[in-house]
């Protein structure tokens, strides 16, 4: 039996999640597996009970399952509020310092029901198909010394990358390329930063033991700008922390829609999968929220953590057919399918 640690979040997670595991619980019946849900508090939702955004019940939680799903994080309570001194944010990015996600990947997919969607040219956006591999536990978003200096006039983060830290995801993301298109596209910004002009040494002597995949180093200004113009050239990219972080979330707009991208975070131990958009508290409630993200995160769960392929491909098949007929909610085409309709449909599509 595979153990699964159930974090609902905040705003829409609740709603998404739920979706998440009805189609996971279809899995079950259909291919005669066993899944055992565990529930735990996160966000908002664990400051609101406990006063602590990742309590230390949630990580023992997730410590001991064999992988973790992940509804959305954020309320505007604290969002709005920059005397905040806990925030829901900071639960996340304890989670996967703690637990050691080092590796968020993010594949980026043009479908062909939603190439109206995007606002770019559908000649530009027709058959991409990539994938971001973004270290998650180092960079800027950890490094120390931060803060303000006394008379709060002037503030201070810190980048800091080992080469360890970087060959790690290297070897993660030349994985990813042997079983695609077989290149890798590092984005750094080498021309400025020291730490970029490590990550380059490193990927570029890792590079060296695989010929036969192709290895191209572009600037992060530059590639931010064919991500949108030329998306069909990039097969694996490779980046840091804050570049991953703003590239995955440009990329996005190739789609037509934040609801339809899934996301995992990988560790040695375990591995957490999420959809890559926001807690949308406007929408909460209101089982209005698209479900595909979640879904697809579902199945890569499937896919990564427990082997099971043809399980996870049963999903992704399902979330395509339901978009082909157009069993949609509303921020795509203007559907008018609920949250919970379009959860069913995908579970009546997998039988």
């Amino acid at each position: 039996m595979k153990k699964i640690a159930v974090l609902p979040g905040d705003g829409i997670g609740p709603e998404i999640i739920a979706q998440a595991v009805k189609v996971l619980k279809a899995i079950e019946k259909k291919y005669n597996h066993s899944f055992e849900y565990n529930y735990g508090l996160i966000g908002a939702a664990a400051i609101d009970q406990t006063g602590n955004p990742y309590p230390d019940e949630t990580h023992e939680l997730c410590a001991n399952s064999d992988a973790i799903l992940f509804g959305a994080i954020g309320d505007p309570k604290y969002d709005n509020n920059p005397a905040a001194k806990v925030r829901p944010e900071q639960g996340l990015l304890k989670m996967r310092s703690n637990l050691g996600l080092y590796a968020n990947i993010r594949p980026v997919k043009s479908y062909d029901a939603l190439l109206d969607s995007s606002p770019l040219k559908n000649e530009r956006i027709k058959n991409a198909d990539f994938v971001v591999v973004r270290e998650l536990i180092s960079g800027i978003y950890f490094g120390k010394p931060r803060g303000r200096s006394e008379d709060q006039n002037i503030a201070y983060d810190t980048c800091v990358y080992t080469r360890e830290e970087i060959l790690r995801i290297t070897e993660k993301a030349f994985q990813f390329a042997k079983n695609r298109k077989k290149k890798v596209t590092l984005l750094d910004k080498a021309n400025v930063l020291a730490t970029s002009r490590l990550w380059r040494e490193v990927v570029t002597e890792y590079a060296k033991q695989f010929p036969e995949i192709e290895l191209e180093c572009n600037f992060i200004d530059s590639a931010a700008m064919e991500v949108i113009t030329k998306p069909t050239k990039f097969d694996v990219i490779l980046t840091e922390n804050l570049f991953g972080d703003i590239i995955s979330d440009e990329a996005s707009v190739i789609t037509g829609s934040l609801g339809m991208l899934p996301s995992a975070s990988l560790g040695e131990k375990v591995s957490l999968y999420e959809p890559i958009h926001g807690s949308y508290p406007q929408a909460a409630g209101k089982n209005i929220a698209n479900p595909m993200a979640t879904i697809l995160s579902a199945a890569l769960m499937l896919e990564y953590s427990f082997g099971m392929i043809e399980e996870s491909k049963d999903i992704v098949q399902a979330v395509e057919t339901a978009m082909n007929e157009g069993f949609v909610t509303e921020d795509i085409n203007n559907g008018k399918y609920s949250t919970t309709e379009v959860g069913d449909k995908i579970v009546e599509l997998i039988g």
